[in-house]
């Protein structure tokens, strides 16, 4: 089988490797090969933002592409989650008082079954001192209690399917609406938004992040923001 390089930084390259073997081998020759990765200096974090969720999403283009079926899909992310339980222990935790935590919501829409990015954010924003709660596969109506029963400082809903572009608008809208948090800031992501970015003002969020690392340090903004112009 194809091995995964030794040295350098993580690119496009190694993640054509490596997505395919999420689908062959099991999750402990995973590990072993992140274990290589991490052994050449390259952070848990990088991992996880840099191979995995990219490693997901070339799942899902091969799925909708026709060149693997559900099922392969289906065990590939169950393997990318049991190998990110297992190294998103080692991450750094940024320590924060109790009162001072923010909150963050991380949801994927009904129907849509490559969710994978909700639990990177999850971990990376949890790790990065927030609280965090995360829906999958949310059905509008459990979406928008959450958002009525706690307060979140942060929204951020994930979109891989362009069906869902749709009706998106509408479920912001919602939200702002019922939000315990009158100025809750909603962010979504998805490749449909890293290809064009404008979108997510089109759909009424406050922006969008390529990627998880980057999600962090907006939505640290944005909340020093909110708070400036509320004092």
């Amino acid at each position: 089988s194809a091995e995964i390089g030794t040295d350098g930084p993580i690119d496009s390259v190694e993640v054509g490797i490596f997505a395919p073997l999420v689908m062959q081998v099991d999750a402990d020759r995973l590990l072993a090969h992140i274990e290589t990765i991490l052994d050449r200096g390259v952070s848990v974090e990088t991992v996880m933002v840099d191979l995995l969720a990219p490693a997901a999403r070339l799942l899902g283009e091969y799925w909708d592409d026709d060149r693997c079926d559900f099922v392969d899909v289906t065990m590939g992310l169950w393997r990318l989650q049991e190998v990110v339980h297992e190294i998103a222990g080692r991450m750094p935790s940024i320590r924060t008082d109790p009162g001072d935590r923010h909150r963050a919501l991380f949801a994927s829409l009904q129907g849509d079954h490559h969710s994978f990015g909700t639990i990177v954010l999850d971990e990376v924003f949890r790790h990065g001192g927030w609280l965090t709660d995360r829906i999958n596969d949310a059905e509008t109506p459990v979406l928008l209690d959450a958002a009525t029963a706690d307060w979140f400082d942060i929204i951020g809903l994930t979109i891989s399917c362009d069906c869902h572009i749709a009706g998106l608008a509408s479920i912001i809208a919602a939200l702002r609406r019922v939000s315990r948090n009158p100025r809750v800031c909603i962010m979504v992501g998805g490749a449909i938004f890293n290809a064009d970015p404008d979108l997510a003002t089109k759909v009424g969020a406050d922006g969008t992040a390529s990627d998880a690392k980057l999600a962090l340090k907006l939505a640290g903004v944005a909340h020093a923001t909110i708070r400036e112009k509320v004092e």
